[in-house]
Parts: C-alpha cells; structure tokens; sequence
C-alpha cells in the first residue's frame, strides 16, 4: 500500500506549500507520501524559521517579554545558588531592549542548523546503520516538514507566556503539577516534556516510515525514550545543581 501510494505520488504534481504545510498537521502519511516523492524542502524551512523568528522575537521585544527574560536570568543563576550583583543586573538591563533581536537571528540560524543536525543523525542510522537507500535530501525533507508542529508550539506558547509574564514552557507536564516542589528531579523531568515536541517526534516517525518503508511504531518508541532518557539526565542534573 505504501509502495503504490508513494508511486502514485511521484507521477503526480507535487502539493503546495500551504498544502503541505496544513497536511503535516491534519493527514502527515498523506502528506509525507508527497515530500518523500519530491524531497521540496526550502519553501517550508523558510516558512517556520521566518514565523518562528517574528513569533519568539516578537515577544521579547516587549517590555513584558523583557522582563520575563530578565527573571529568568536571575532565577537560572539563584538555582544554581548564584546571586547575581547588582552590577551584572544593571548590565543585563541595558542588554534586555536587545534580546528580541538576537532571539530572532538566532531562531534563523539555529533552526536550520538543527534540522540538517538531526537529518545527518537520522541518515546516519538508517541508511549507514540500518541499510536504508534514502537520499539525504530525502529525509532533510522529512526533518524539515516536522516543522509546523514547532511552529504551532510558539504560536501557542508565545501568547500564553506573553499573558503570564513567563518564558517557561506553556505545554509541558510541569504545569499540571505545579504542587511539586520545583527544585525535585520529577518536576524538572515533567518541564521537559512538551507536548508538541511529542506529536512532532511521533510526526518525524511516520515520515521516516514513509521513506524507509518501515513500521511507524519502532520508530516512533525509539524516539520517544530517546526524548525521555535526554529529559531524564537534564532533569538529574538540574536537581542535582538546585539542590532538590
């Protein structure tokens, strides 16, 4: 079924980008078939990182952002049993008008970064590890259609932050218990898992069975513990340095 859909596919005209980019979200295996039989990947990489880019910078050049982003920076130091002085305060205040700017270039530098990152990773192990034949445009492409789910994040995020005045994250398992003590292993652990970072490592995994033509399932678990055991050690070592 997957062969012939996939062939289907590549003799028809590929979908657009808006088609795709709605696609990813509402039919991914429908979708992917189309990104898997032409590999287009600049128009919706350009996309999320633009939109991602106004969406975070967006925020924090508000004054509500800054002072999110500055609160941050002091309770990340207080954490770690670093009070901040009054010098570095000031200096970080003067800095703060700024900081939207960079997050955005950041944001248009580091997105693609990551994308070809994880798509040398991904080549790596299935086609030198596991004999898969795929190209790495190929499954650069399947990285990168991944990316509306991150869009579809900040997009959420950003104005949920912008109301509470915080730059935590608004979909993670933190925030349904928030009766934990912050500074204990499982309430660092529950702040990284982010919801939509889970749909879209479940989103990357039908993509990469599309093109490897392999069952969704394997790949989606490996992911997925991969993500918890990454969670797992960001949230020892948190708890560890906080002390909880």
């Amino acid at each position: 079924m997957t062969d012939t859909s996939t062939a289907a596919a590549s003799n028809s005209a590929s979908k657009s980008l808006l088609a795709r980019f709605f696609g990813i979200l509402t039919s991914p295996r429908e979708t992917y078939q189309d990104v898997v039989a032409h590999p287009k990947w600049l128009g919706m990489l350009a996309l999320t990182s633009i939109a991602v880019a106004l969406l975070v910078g967006g925020y924090l050049v508000t004054r509500v952002g800054q002072d999110a982003w500055l609160t941050q920076a002091q309770n990340s130091n207080a954490a770690f049993g670093r009070q901040m002085s009054d010098q570095q305060i000031e200096g970080m205040e003067k800095i703060a008008p700024y900081v939207g700017y960079f997050a955005a270039v950041q944001m248009l530098i580091g997105l693609p970064l990551i994308s070809a990152i994880v798509a040398g990773l991904l080549f790596a192990v299935f086609n030198a590890a596991l004999g898969g034949e795929a190209s790495f445009k190929q499954v650069f492409a399947v990285v990168v259609h991944a990316g509306p789910i991150g869009l579809l994040s900040q997009a959420f995020s950003m104005p949920v932050n912008y109301a509470r005045g915080t730059l935590t994250g608004a979909a993670n398992l933190g925030v349904l218990v928030p009766m934990l003590d912050e500074r204990s292993f499982l309430s660092h652990f529950l702040g990284t898992i982010d919801l939509f970072l889970v749909w879209q490592l479940i989103v990357l995994a039908i993509g990469l069975s599309v093109l490897y033509k392999r069952r969704t399932q394997p790949i989606a678990t490996t992911l997925l513990v991969l993500y918890g055991v990454i969670g797992a050690a960001i949230a020892g070592y948190m708890s560890m340095r906080g002390g909880g």
